[in-house]
């Protein structure tokens, strides 16, 4: 990856570009940014410049890796012997419990794209039910590795995925050695939700804000990257708001994979109106048979339309991001609700989001959510 393979972002590309040419890069860079931004593509860009043999333009808007040296070749396919990688992973029983058994999973997905989500890292690795964290034992594999000497280039490069992943014993064990860090190493940790990390950590990294990209900016990735028509992309870009990852999601979406979030919303809110139990079991009966992730997934996009339908009832149409199916559905359920059930829609969904991440049954907590849902919305 290279700086000039991403989309926009030309300030923070000079900004990190100057850091290394004036040796004023922090050991640990916090690439901080929404899902599908492009923190992660950033990372990756950087530790590519770092050891780059014949770094190009050296002073200009332009400077960059050269992309031909064989320490870029190497850092293009994710195989540079002084880059180590580290991720979320389940337990799989089977295969060990660090990154180095999914590696080249991972490699290959983010190859692919690096604009990617943690659910589809999991739905690669058939993950199924299970979450997906970064263990004491992998923060034990990160010592080891920082233990030894660069191989070949000028530094080692310890890129941590989605960090906040990380258990007590894994984030303490990181801690210690960002406190005291091996001789010319670099510290990449690319997260979504700071808010989920040590403080200490957090103190004691450099952070490198990276914002969601524009509409201008997703669709121009799509025309390029995709082929797509200017139509198609632009309709891709309104829908994503900035998120890349949910952009391609969209271009990967087929109607015959199953029920959309939409659709399963809509259904489960009708059911409830009609206070169909049969409806409501056998929904919490499917439910439960999805994986964790969409578990969560769901719960996430229910919080959403709820927010878009408290604007609606606000007046504040323009900040709506909707396809015409979701419109029409908040245009018509927003006649059903009051503000004040929306907001007590908004905490037990909250409530049940934080119960299903600590593995209580799934088709408990949602059956509990349609029953108390049924008696409000009537």
């Amino acid at each position: 990856m290279l700086f000039r393979d991403i989309i926009g972002h030309d300030d923070l590309k000079q900004h990190l570009v100057r850091a290394v040419q004036q040796n004023h890069l922090a050991h640990a860079q916090l690439f901080d940014g929404p899902t599908g931004s492009a923190n992660l593509a950033l990372a990756l860009a950087l530790a590519t410049y770092v050891n780059c043999e014949d770094p190009q333009g050296t002073g200009t808007p332009e400077a960059d890796a050269c992309g031909r040296c064989a320490s870029c070749i190497k850092m293009n396919k994710l195989v540079h012997p002084d880059l180590h990688l580290v991720f979320p992973v389940a337990n799989m029983g089977s295969k060990a419990k660090t990154s180095e058994a999914f590696l080249a999973d991972w490699r290959q997905m983010v190859l692919q794209s690096p604009y990617r989500t943690l659910p589809e890292w999991l739905e690669q690795t058939g993950a199924d039910n299970k979450q997906g964290n970064i263990s004491a034992e992998e923060a034990r594999s990160i010592i080891q590795k920082l233990a030894l000497k660069a191989y070949e280039g000028r530094y080692k490069i310890m890129l941590i995925w989605l960090p906040e992943l990380m258990n007590v014993a894994s984030a303490n064990a990181l801690l210690k050695v960002l406190e005291e860090p091996p001789e010319r190493t670099l510290f990449l940790l690319v997260t979504n939700q700071p808010d989920k990390l040590l403080i200490t950590i957090l103190s004691r990294t450099q952070r490198v804000a990276v914002r969601a990209f524009t509409d201008d900016e997703v669709a121009l990735y799509l025309r390029q990257a995709h082929n797509l028509d200017e139509t198609r992309a632009r309709q891709a870009a309104f829908l994503a708001n900035g998120d890349m990852a949910a952009a391609l999601q969209l271009l990967r979406t087929e109607p015959e994979s199953g029920p959309d979030r939409h659709s399963w919303f809509a259904d489960w809110m009708r059911a409830c109106y009609r206070q169909d139990l049969m409806a409501l079991v056998k929904q919490a009966d499917q439910f439960d048979g999805f994986s964790k992730e969409k578990q969560k997934g769901l719960m996430e996009y229910s919080l959403r339309l709820c927010r878009d339908l408290f604007l609606w009832q606000q007046g504040a149409q323009s900040l709506l991001r909707l396809p015409e199916d979701e419109l029409t559905f908040v245009k018509n359920f927003a006649k059903v609700l009051q503000p004040v059930h929306i907001e007590r829609i908004i905490t037990d969904i909250n409530e049940a989001a934080y119960h299903i991440e600590r593995n209580a049954r799934a088709k408990m907590v949602l059956l509990d959510l349609s029953l108390t849902f049924s008696r409000l919305i009537r």
